[in-house]
């Protein structure tokens, strides 16, 4: 009888340690099926179909971390964007503590002194001095701002037809004085933006501002994630991006097509902020190139919805991969690319023989001699 019993409490107890990992395979799906149902985050088709395309860019330099060195290291967190004051020798940079930081540029990265200079109360995005010295600034906080010489932070517009910015982003003004920004999501602010790209769905808008009569005008919505911002060198067209179609389109401004949109070039990947140089040049911020996983994600929504799922309640999936700058001429046609395979970049601006490049992931600004490390031709 007892060895009876002894048998059977050895059977119950195989059955448990079986049970066990079943338990902890079985539990944790089945919350997850669930979640994905309740959750009401709904992520639709895109209008387009993307494609990842070989863009033929001239010259390549594919390991630009090479060479590099990084400016204001440690008293700079998340330095977006960059404005840079040929004058004064300096350059600005908004960080996610809400400081503009103004950095000497110098032939020496060790010489660079790094200013706290104002901050806004917000996030600092796009940034752009006007023709006063004045700092214009995209704070996806705060609105459309100004800094004026007094370092007194004046709000110019926050609204628009009773809709708050959400995610005010890119700036840049035109010989007139006029500002043209973008307000990137409506819907979701800077630490939800992952969502509004996953989401899919055009919830940004692309604004003028005339100075002089404060009044603020729609130029166009229904935008994926609206961008940076560029006014043509001609003055004929403002060039803004959308980062989740990879695309930059212009958008006239003067002649027969004024107030009409066309495509002003193809990118490699994700883009974020753009600078015209004044050289013949535009360059323009890679975040991510478009991965086989981006490529994945975009086109079947639920997967994008499980990533977004993860991201809210357990933790940030990475997807950047070989971001960087490409440069393109007055006409959009590509003439140099920047990148490397664990690089992130949201600004890249050129200074004498240096890119100098902001990123909202890093704790410095990069720089790298173009002269010294150059993209070298590709055939």
């Amino acid at each position: 009888m007892p060895e009876s019993v002894s048998s059977t409490k050895g059977r119950t107890g195989t059955r448990s340690w079986l049970l066990t990992p079943l338990f902890v395979i079985v539990l944790p799906v089945a919350v997850a099926a669930l979640l994905f149902q309740i959750e009401p985050f709904e992520p639709v088709l895109l209008p387009v179909q993307l494609s990842r395309s070989n863009l033929a860019v001239p010259s390549r330099n594919d390991h630009m971390r090479r060479g590099s060195e990084t400016v204001a290291e440690g008293y700079v967190a998340g330095p977006e964007d960059i404005a840079y004051d040929a004058d004064a020798g300096v350059f600005y940079t908004g960080c996610e503590d809400g400081w503009i930081k103004r950095v000497t540029v110098n032939d020496s990265v060790v010489d660079s002194v790094v200013e706290n200079w104002v901050n806004t109360g917000g996030r600092p995005l796009g940034l752009v001095l006007n023709q006063n010295g004045e700092l214009i600034i995209g704070d996806a906080e705060k609105g459309l701002l100004r800094v004026t010489s007094e370092k007194e932070v004046e709000v110019l517009v926050n609204e628009f037809e009773g809709l708050k910015f959400k995610l005010t982003d890119g700036v840049d003004i035109a010989d007139d004085g006029t500002i043209y920004f973008t307000d990137a999501s409506h819907k979701y602010s800077l630490k939800d933006a992952v969502l509004d790209i996953l989401e899919g769905k055009p919830n940004g808008r692309f604004f003028s501002y005339n100075p002089s009569t404060k009044k603020t005008t729609l130029l166009a919505q229904d935008l994926y994630f609206a961008n940076g911002v560029a006014v043509s060198a001609d003055q004929h067209f403002v060039v803004f991006c959308e980062s989740v179609l990879l695309r930059c389109n212009k958008y006239y401004i003067k002649g027969p097509k004024k107030g009409t949109i066309d495509k002003f070039c193809d990118l490699p990947g994700m883009p974020d902020n753009i600078h015209y140089d004044g050289q013949g040049q535009y360059w323009i911020a890679i975040v991510t190139a478009y991965t086989p996983e981006l490529d994945l994600a975009f086109r079947y929504p639920f997967i994008r919805k499980a990533v977004a799922i993860i991201t809210k309640y357990v933790w940030n999936l990475p997807i950047s991969k070989a971001g960087g700058v490409l440069a393109v001429d007055l006409d959009g046609k590509p003439t140099a690319h920047y990148y490397d395979p664990k690089l992130s970049l949201t600004s890249g601006i050129k200074i004498g023989n240096h890119i100098y490049c902001g990123s909202i992931f890093y704790p410095f600004v990069m720089r790298l001699n173009i002269k010294q490390y150059p993209a070298l031709p590709t055939v």
